[in-house]
């Protein structure tokens, strides 16, 4: 009986193991137009775009007359900060000035480097910064290989330092993820059971009319409504290109966003902007929600000076709010404003949507009154001299902002 009580305590025996790791992220900063901002002043930055890294969002600093009056603008500050809520954040940082000359000489400030002698640096509160005041001294900035053509680029690492705690596993048995979405591709793809052919342009596309009304109200409507006829086997489909018909039964199948590369072909002049913004409209003719916003945030990361009013357009014409308010946003960006007014589709939005007019210039008027509302949609940000306080020709007449 000794044994055994002995054997029952063995067993009560446990063990864990704290982990120390960090999540690392980058992120480029490029000041274009360098020049003009000297005479800021000490203590004045330029921000870059906000960025996320280990939960928290993060801003690089530069100060192009320094950050301290001490140093009389003789050297050019920079820092990393915390941009959003958070205490006592441990992270290792990195700032690198690139050498644009191609020799690969950046100058490199690393925590990283140094980080089993003093350990993380911690960040106790929001604003809370890293980096040297004496970061570089102007004089000599101004006449090296990291200025050119007016343009300074600096690339950020942020390492946030997390802890976990690892626990023995139990046994498991491991379970497939889900795959209805692949299954029902398939049955799509193998026509086995379909009751309804969709004519569309010079393709044929069988599908399942009990699928297509489970996932769209207006299938449904067609097909099991009030009106709708359930004997239905042919529909001819007007308005939409057999490609964006195809990658919607994609979606409806398999609730996944089409690869547009994959259904265009390499050798397709159609570019993926294009593609997303008739996908969009299929979406919304056929009551698709989640696929319309998928839509919606695809083609907002995809938003240029080129491709900013056709989407704005758009956006408008289908009550996409989001998509539109990001639309305004970028174009009302003092980086972006003027390359947008002078392309041929600021000219076709000037004549055709005055409403639209009239929702950039109240957006424009917004940014000026908060500053940090515009330009960090993006991982990577420019800063150029733009200065949108002061009466603007916009629109071919002259405006004083007032909203």
């Amino acid at each position: 009986m000794a044994k055994l009580a002995e054997d029952d305590d063995n067993g009560g025996d446990s063990g864990s193991r704290s982990v120390f790791e960090t999540v690392s992220g980058s992120h480029r900063y490029a000041v274009k137009g360098f020049s003009l901002a000297k005479g800021m002043g000490p203590g004045r930055f330029l921000s870059s775009g906000a960025f996320a890294v280990g939960g928290h969002e993060w801003a690089v600093y530069v100060y192009p007359d320094g950050k301290s009056p001490e140093d009389g603008a003789a050297y050019v500050s920079a820092f990393v900060a915390l941009a959003s809520e958070g205490t006592d954040v441990r992270a290792l940082f990195e700032l690198a000035l690139v050498d644009q000359s191609g020799k690969g000489k950046h100058k490199v400030h690393s925590h990283f480097a140094r980080a089993l002698d003093a350990g993380p640096y911690t960040l106790k509160y929001r604003g809370s910064m890293w980096g040297y005041k004496r970061f570089y001294r102007r004089t000599s900035l101004e006449t090296s290989d990291y200025l050119k053509d007016d343009c300074i680029i600096l690339n950020c690492t942020v390492g946030v330092v997390r802890n976990r705690v690892n626990s023995p596993k139990h046994l498991s048995i491991s379970v497939p993820s889900p795959d209805l979405g692949h299954c029902l591709m398939d049955l799509l793809k193998s026509g086995i059971g379909s009751d309804i052919v969709f004519e569309v342009g010079d393709e044929m596309f069988r599908a399942h009319k009990l699928v297509l009304a489970t996932r769209s109200p207006v299938f449904n409507a067609q097909f099991f409504g009030p009106i709708g006829n359930r004997h239905l086997n042919r529909v001819v489909v007007e308005d939409v290109e057999p490609l964006v018909f195809k990658a919607m039964l994609h979606f409806i199948y398999s609730d996944k966003f089409p690869s547009v590369h994959e259904l265009t072909g390499p050798d397709s002049i159609c570019t993926s902007t294009i593609m997303v913004q008739h996908i969009l409209v299929a979406a919304d003719r056929y009551g698709l929600e989640r696929l319309r916003l998928l839509c919606e945030a695809k083609l907002c990361e995809e938003l240029t000076t080129d491709t900013v009013v056709t989407t704005l357009a758009l956006a408008d014409q289908h009550q996409c709010a989001q998509l539109k308010s990001a639309c305004l946003k970028f174009m009302a960006a003092r980086e972006n404003l003027g390359v947008v007014m002078e392309t041929e589709a600021f000219d076709h939005l000037k004549e055709t949507s005055p409403l639209l007019l009239s929702d950039l210039l109240a957006t424009v008027a917004n940014a000026d009154n908060d500053p940090t509302s515009i330009g960090q949609k993006r991982s990577s940000s420019s800063v150029v001299g733009l200065d949108l306080r002061d009466p603007v020709e916009l629109f071919g007449r002259r405006i004083r902002q007032r909203l």
